[in-house]
């Protein structure tokens, strides 16, 4: 009877750890990318909970690849293993050499100026609103009217001027697709209106993360520019990097984020910028905005949980380092944050209260490696903000 019962506790526990193991394999199948950047010599290895190693999948093909900037690289398939011997699934790994990026921390004043315009509210006039009867809604991009570009808000009232009670084809795009529509515009107070609000323009204040030697590209902010009444992404017609001075700042309290106060200290051009999405602001300054040393980048799968640093500069003048910790790191492509910064350098804390506002695009330096960049303030505990992988910025710039 002890033997029988013996055998079934030992059973009920392989069972268990087979499940176990299955859970697990099934997991990381789900949360672990399915490709990855790897310096040049090197293996992929990834910094899990559970040791994740790889090896070259069975059928492995190995192409070479040239990017816009001349770097050569092979893509071959690896599969990863968890505990070194069980399968959790076949990746693609690019190797490539690894990338050389001067870490910034300088502020940086950001102008846009839009691809079309954006419609940010819709109002009445003399008693109805033609913009909305004719199927305008808040955050349309309107790109022409009457076959004309829009650039900005003399062009819309000139054509909604011009075309009077005859009608005016507007052409728009709304969540990525095209749309023409036609607006008849209202007599009202001795001229003729639409009933919308629009922007063309935006400026701000953001922080740069690194800059490349080699081409003069540059990578900041960590997160979009985007309208501020619409919450869109601004389509970009053509942006400038402005010399920025900072003013003051307003430090970060739970439920109360805080900001750098400045404003653009002359016309003069630093650098343009020729991408907003989701990773950041992209394009190129004229030189390199200080004399650090270039880092190697650090790619997501070698970022730990512990100890790192941020560059950023709070008076304008040379970027400090500050002590900060990485709390989180999500490696899902599905992920809608990266990391978590949490900030632990006691002058940092008692200068800001942790993340300000401006802080976006500070780069994150951890073994010697630029591995991300801070991009938004915890609003309920502004010592902890979200991060972005640098690596996703690197893989922009080289496209803008």
């Amino acid at each position: 009877m002890k033997i029988k019962t013996k055998a079934r506790r030992t059973a009920a526990a392989v069972a268990a750890a087979v499940m176990g193991l299955m859970g697990a394999v099934g997991f990381y199948d789900k949360a672990l990318p399915d490709s990855y950047n790897i310096a040049g010599g090197e293996e992929l290895t990834l910094n899990t909970f559970l040791g994740i190693s790889s090896r070259p999948a069975r059928k492995c093909y190995t192409t070479a690849l040239t990017d816009i900037s001349g770097r050569s690289s092979h893509s071959g398939e690896s599969t990863l293993l968890l505990f070194g011997s069980v399968p959790v699934k076949n990746v693609t790994a690019v190797s490539e050499p690894r990338p050389m990026l001067v870490p910034c921390g300088e502020a940086f004043g950001i102008k846009l100026l839009t691809d079309g315009v954006i419609v940010v509210e819709l109002t009445k006039v003399g008693g109805s609103c033609p913009a909305r009867e004719c199927g305008i809604r808040k955050g349309d991009i309107i790109i022409s009217m009457n076959g004309e570009n829009i650039r900005s808000n003399r062009d819309v009232s000139e054509a909604v001027r011009t075309c009077r009670e005859n009608g005016c084809e507007v052409r728009l795009k709304r969540g990525g697709k095209d749309m023409t529509l036609t607006l008849m515009p209202t007599y009202c107070e001795g001229s003729y209106k639409a009933g919308m609000w629009v922007r063309d323009s935006s400026a701000g204040i953001g922080t740069l993360t690194f800059y490349d030697a080699d081409t003069g590209a540059f990578g900041g902010l960590g997160h979009p520019v985007c309208d501020s009444d619409t919450k869109e992404i601004l389509p970009l017609s053509e942006g400038a990097v402005g010399d920025i001075e900072i003013t003051g700042l307003v430090p970060s309290a739970e439920g109360c984020p805080g900001q750098l106060v400045g404003e653009f200290s002359g016309d003069e051009v630093l650098g343009e910028i020729t991408l907003n999405c989701r990773e950041g602001l992209f394009g190129t300054l004229q030189n390199c905005p200080d004399d650090k040393e270039a880092l190697p980048l650090g790619y997501k799968q070698e970022i730990v949980r512990g100890a790192a640093q941020i560059y950023s500069s709070l008076d304008g003048e040379n970027p400090v380092a500050y002590d900060v910790e990485i709390e989180h790191i999500d490696l899902s492509e599905s992920a809608e944050h990266d990391m978590v910064v949490h900030i632990t350098d006691p002058r940092l804390l008692k200068e800001t209260g942790g993340i300000v506002q401006g802080m976006s695009g500070s780069p994150v330096i951890q073994n010697g490696r630029l591995v991300g960049a801070v991009t938004h303030v915890f609003i309920d505990d502004p010592t902890r903000g979200y991060g972005i992988f640098a690596e996703d910025m690197a893989e922009k710039a080289k496209v803008s």
